[in-house]
């Protein structure tokens, strides 16, 4: 769900360096020969660039001036040489302090979902949720219609001969209980023909 990535804009040869030995990263490298390229890419795909980080070469480079970029995603590499585990070290710390606050504020229809404390909440109003719960919402939440429990039960248990069809119906039932409960939301996930769906 959250896979982070390395946008390297106009540094060829930074690219040309991490390029040769990318297989030992963790995370994705995209390369931009232009300014003008990765903006368009940013805005024709803003949530994959939600979970990156973007290398340039000086300080003062023409990315830092455009509004829509968050400049606390801008890493300046302008000191070359560096040694490869200290590059390593500063773009994975870079990475983890981004996950952990893009995960710890996810936004669905008016409720705020916190991924590392694994609470939903609206207002003052809090829930806890368990990891089936959180996987369960994250995935309606990426669909604009209704998903059948055989597909629930696929791709959020992984599909087994021996789970049987009921247990899905009850996890979500327990789940939109609780939300009833807590925020008087009847209608947070709701049963369709064809599936459950968040609205």
């Amino acid at each position: 769900m959250f896979n982070q990535s390395l946008n390297i804009v106009e540094y060829p040869i930074l690219y040309n360096i991490l390029v040769e030995i990318q297989n030992i990263f963790k995370f994705n490298i995209r390369y931009y020969k232009s300014l003008d390229n990765f903006i368009a890419d940013t805005k024709s795909n803003n949530t994959e660039n939600l979970s990156s980080i973007i290398i340039v070469d000086r300080k003062n480079h023409e990315l830092f001036s455009h509004t829509n970029i968050d400049k606390n995603n801008i890493l300046v590499f302008d000191n070359l040489p560096i040694k490869i585990e200290k590059f390593i070290d500063i773009v994975n710390a870079k990475l983890i302090k981004q996950k952990y606050n893009f995960q710890s504020k996810l936004i669905i229809n008016n409720y705020i979902l916190n991924l590392n404390s694994r609470i939903i909440s609206i207002g003052k109003n809090e829930l806890k949720l368990t990891e089936k719960e959180i996987d369960i919402i994250l995935f309606l939440n990426e669909f604009k219609k209704p998903q059948s429990i055989d597909i629930l039960q696929n791709k959020v248990w992984g599909y087994s001969s021996d789970l049987e069809t009921h247990t899905v119906e009850t996890h979500v039932y327990r789940l939109r209980k609780k939300i009833l409960a807590t925020f008087d939301d009847n209608d947070f996930i709701n049963s369709e023909k064809n599936g459950y769906q968040i609205n």
